[in-house]
């Protein structure tokens, strides 16, 4: 009998786990990124720190996320994503309003969100290429966060 009732036990020891770990297992982690994107220049930290105030800097993260805080002097552009998270999206299913755009397509810009997992500043660079801009910086490395916790200045 008590052979039995430990099995029991164990059994619903294993079920209970399972029920509490199953939702923390099934939480999709949104995949990377790709590192480059042909004839857009990929930055990190360092670079945009030394050049954030020569160029002007486009934050396409939502705007509660830009109104919480942003690189000193970027200017909000909110990409709505709905298409995949993959490099070979469909931007039809996106709104994006590129007209915030230099007018000057050979002006040099800087676009980030929030890091690698962070597919808005990936798809903005991409969109922004297709349209004709030549000077593209994606910031992407650690994005707005890594800007953060590096101590550099925020707004």
């Amino acid at each position: 009998m008590k052979k039995r009732s430990g099995t029991i036990i164990s059994f619903c020891f294993i079920a209970i786990l399972l029920l509490i770990t199953e939702p923390l297992l099934s939480r999709k982690i949104k995949p990377l990124t790709p590192t480059k994107i042909r004839s857009v220049i990929t930055v990190g930290d360092r670079w945009v720190k030394a050049n954030y105030k020569k160029m002007k800097v486009f934050d396409v993260r939502k705007k509660a996320e830009y109104i919480e805080g942003h690189i000193p002097g970027a200017v909000s552009v909110p990409y709505k994503e709905k298409s995949r998270k993959a490099a070979n999206f469909n931007p039809r299913k996106d709104k994006f309003d590129i007209r915030k755009f230099p007018v000057n397509k050979s002006e040099p810009i800087i676009v980030y969100c929030n890091g690698p997992r962070c597919w808005k500043s990936y798809k903005a660079s991409v969109l922004l290429k297709r349209n004709g801009y030549k000077k593209i910086y994606w910031y992407r490395n650690n994005g707005f966060p890594g800007w953060k916790a590096k101590g550099y200045p925020v707004e």
